[in-house]
C-alpha cells in the first residue's frame, strides 16, 4: 500500500506546514474558530484535523519517549497526546522542572508531531494520584471529600483555595514554559485535568460544602437554566447535588484554565469519563461532577474558559458511539475525540466522528511500553489491530487541511458498519439533494443482502465539494448514491468518478472509475482510495399513448 505525505493546505498555510517543525518560526498561536455552529482547530492559520495518538499515562518520561514515537510515525499521526504531571514538574513546593517538557518538545519537532499536553494534577481519572507528595499527604491543607456518612473520600474537594491556587501556580508555571520556549507552538492544546469527578459519592458533604449548598445558587447557572434564584435543592431537586459539585469542580477548572490562557491563550478542553449513552445511571456509580452528557450545560455556564468538553468513549456498542457523538456535537461544543480504545473494532468509529466535523481524535495506548488496557481497549498492538488503527489516518494525513475545512463548513457525513441488529448492515446518509447508502459484507455487484464484514471494520466519510461533487474515502464499505427526492422518470447517473489523492493542497488525478467500477455502486476494499465523485441526473423521453395524434 503506498503511503502518502502529509496534506498541506493552499498558500502561505501549505508554505508554513511542508516547513518540518524543528526549523519554524514563531507563528500564531493556535485556536477554536466557529462559525454557523460548526467548528475548526486552526494552526497555523488553517484548519487542522487532529490524527491523533495518546500515549499509556506512565510515557511522559525522557527515557520512554523512543517507544513513544515509532508507533506514532507508524499510525501516521500528526499529534501525540502525552501527560504532564503535577508531581513531575513541582516534586518540591516552589521547585519546577520542566527538564522533560523540554526534551518533549525537541523530539516532537524532530518527528514532525504537534503535541496536545495532558495536565494530571488534582484530578487523574478522579483522584489526585498525579498531584506531588506535598499535597496528596496533607489532607489538613489540601482536604478531600467527604460521603454523606461522614467518612474521608479518596477525591480531592473542589472547595478549598489552598488547592486551587497550588494547582493553579503549577499550571500558570507551565504555560510560561510554553510561552517562552515554545513560540512554533508545536503544542497546539492543552487539558487541563483529566476525567474529573468522582465516583461513589455524588458530592462533598463536608460543613464547608455544605455551607455552599444551602446557599443560592449561582446568576450565570440560573440564567443558563432560565430558573429563579434560589437554594441548590430548591432551584434543581433531584439533580442538585450533582448540579451542585458539577458547578464547583469545573469552575475550579476555569479558574486554571483562565490563569493559564492568560500567559499563552492556548485551546483547553475538559475530557469526560462517560455516564450510560442510555437512561440515567444512579449518582456515583459514574464520575459525578465530570463534563457528562447530561451536564455539559452546567459547564458551559461555569467554565467559560474552557474552549469544550470532550468525550473519552470505550463503548464497543454502535448505537450507544452514536449516542455519544450526538451529545457532544453541540453549536457550543467543538466535537472531539481526545481518547477512545485501541482495538481493532474501535477503528471504523473515525468514520462517523470526522462526519460529525470532529476535529480530532485519538486512541489511546499507541506506544510500545507494553501496557494495554484491555478489555478497555487491544490486548496487544499486533500487525492486524494496527494496520486497522493505522489505515484511516494513512489515507487523511495527506488532506487533513482540506478536510477540516470543509468540516468547517457543515459539509461532511461519515458512517461506521453497525452492530446493532435494527441497522440491517446499513447506514444512510441524507446529503440534501442526494442521498447515500453505505452497506456492509456485499459483493462488489451489490445483488445480494448485506450481512456484515466478518469483522465490524467498515467505515465511509463524504464531503461535499461544490453542486453535486463529493469527496468519497473509506475502507470495507459499499455506498451507493441516489436523488433524494427525484421527479417524474428522473435517473441520476455518476457524470465522473476520479481517483486520486491530495498533495500540497492540490488534487493529483489517478485515473477514472467507469463500468464495473460505478454501474454497480461504488466499492471500497481493503485498499487506499480517495475519490472525487460528480453526480448528475437526466429524464426519461415522456410516453406517448399509442394512437395519440398529438
Amino acid at each position: 500500500m503506498q503511503r502518502w505525505h502529509y496534506a498541506i493546505a493552499a498558500g502561505l498555510a501549505s508554505a508554513i506546514v511542508a516547513t518540518p517543525l524543528a526549523a519554524r518560526q514563531a507563528t500564531e498561536v493556535p485556536r477554536i474558530d466557529s462559525r454557523g455552529g460548526q467548528h475548526a482547530l486552526i494552526v497555523d492559520g488553517a484548519p487542522f484535523l487532529v490524527l491523533g495518538a495518546q500515549t499509556n499515562n506512565s510515557a511522559n518520561y525522557a527515557a520512554m519517549l523512543s517507544q513513544v514515537w515509532p508507533i506514532v510515525t507508524a499510525m501516521h499521526a500528526n499529534t501525540t497526546e502525552i501527560p504532564i504531571a503535577w508531581e513531575q514538574v513541582e516534586p518540591v513546593e516552589g521547585q519546577f522542572d520542566f527538564s522533560f517538557l523540554d526534551i518533549l518538545l525537541k523530539e516532537a519537532r524532530a518527528h514532525d508531531q504537534r503535541l496536545i499536553l495532558l495536565w494530571f494534577a488534582t484530578w487523574k481519572n478522579t483522584s489526585p494520584n498525579y498531584a506531588p507528595a506535598w499535597v496528596k499527604l496533607d489532607n489538613r491543607r489540601f482536604p478531600r471529600m467527604t460521603n454523606d456518612k461522614g467518612e474521608t473520600h479518596y477525591a480531592l474537594s473542589p472547595h478549598h483555595r489552598s488547592t486551587l491556587e497550588a494547582d493553579k501556580k503549577a499550571f500558570v508555571k507551565l504555560m510560561e514554559y510554553l510561552r517562552d520556549h515554545d513560540r512554533q507552538n508545536t503544542v497546539i492544546m492543552v487539558q487541563p485535568e483529566n476525567e474529573v469527578g468522582v465516583y461513589g459519592t455524588v458530592r462533598d458533604f463536608s460543613p464547608a460544602a455544605q455551607k455552599l449548598f444551602d446557599g443560592p445558587v449561582p446568576a450565570p447557572l440560573l440564567r443558563r437554566y432560565e430558573k429563579q434564584p434560589g437554594t441548590w435543592s430548591a432551584v434543581f431537586g433531584a439533580d442538585a447535588d450533582e448540579y451542585f459539585n458539577t458547578w464547583h469542580i469545573a469552575a475550579f477548572i476555569d479558574e486554571i484554565a483562565a490563569a493559564g490562557k492568560a500567559v499563552k491563550p492556548l485551546p483547553m478542553y475538559t475530557n469526560a469519563a462517560l455516564a450510560a449513552a442510555f437512561g440515567r445511571q444512579k449518582a456515583g456509580s459514574y464520575a459525578s461532577g465530570g463534563p457528562v452528557h447530561h451536564v455539559i450545560d452546567v459547564w458551559k455556564a461555569a467554565a467559560p474558559h474552557i474552549d469544550f468538553v470532550a468525550p473519552d468513549i470505550y463503548s464497543r456498542d454502535h448505537a450507544a458511539w452514536m449516542e455519544y457523538l450526538r451529545f457532544y456535537d453541540r453549536p457550543d461544543n467543538a466535537l472531539m475525540i481526545p481518547e477512545v480504545g485501541n482495538d481493532a473494532e474501535f477503528a471504523r468509529y473515525f468514520y462517523p466522528a470526522i462526519g460529525r466535523g470532529a476535529i480530532g481524535y485519538a486512541p489511546f495506548g499507541m506506544d510500545a511500553t507494553g501496557y494495554f488496557n484491555h478489555p478497555l481497549g487491544a490486548r496487544d498492538l499486533g500487525p492486524e489491530t494496527m494496520e486497522l488503527l493505522t489505515r484511516p489516518y494513512r489515507v487523511f494525513a495527506p488532506m487533513q487541511r482540506e478536510w477540516a475545512r470543509l468540516a468547517l463548513a457543515g459539509k461532511t457525513w461519515g458512517a461506521a458498519e453497525p452492530t446493532d441488529p435494527k441497522a440491517e448492515h446499513t447506514q444512510v446518509m441524507e446529503l440534501g439533494k442526494y442521498r447515500a447508502t453505505a452497506t456492509f459484507g456485499q459483493w462488489q455487484f451489490g445483488t445480494d443482502k448485506p450481512t456484515g464484514n466478518p469483522k465490524p471494520t467498515g467505515g465511509i466519510a463524504i464531503a461535499e465539494l461544490g453542486p453535486d461533487e463529493y469527496l468519497v474515502t473509506g475502507f470495507d464499505t459499499r455506498v451507493a448514491f441516489s436523488l433524494t427526492n427525484p421527479g417524474p422518470q428522473e435517473s441520476m447517473l455518476y457524470v465522473r468518478v476520479e481517483e486520486g489523492r491530495y498533495h500540497d493542497g492540490e488534487w493529483q488525478f489517478l485515473r477514472v472509475w467507469n463500468g464495473d467500477q460505478t454501474d454497480y455502486g461504488l466499492n471500497f476494499t481493503d485498499r487506499d482510495m480517495v475519490l472525487r465523485v460528480k453526480l448528475g441526473s437526466y429524464r426519461g423521453n415522456p410516453v406517448i399513448p399509442v394512437g395519440n395524434p398529438n
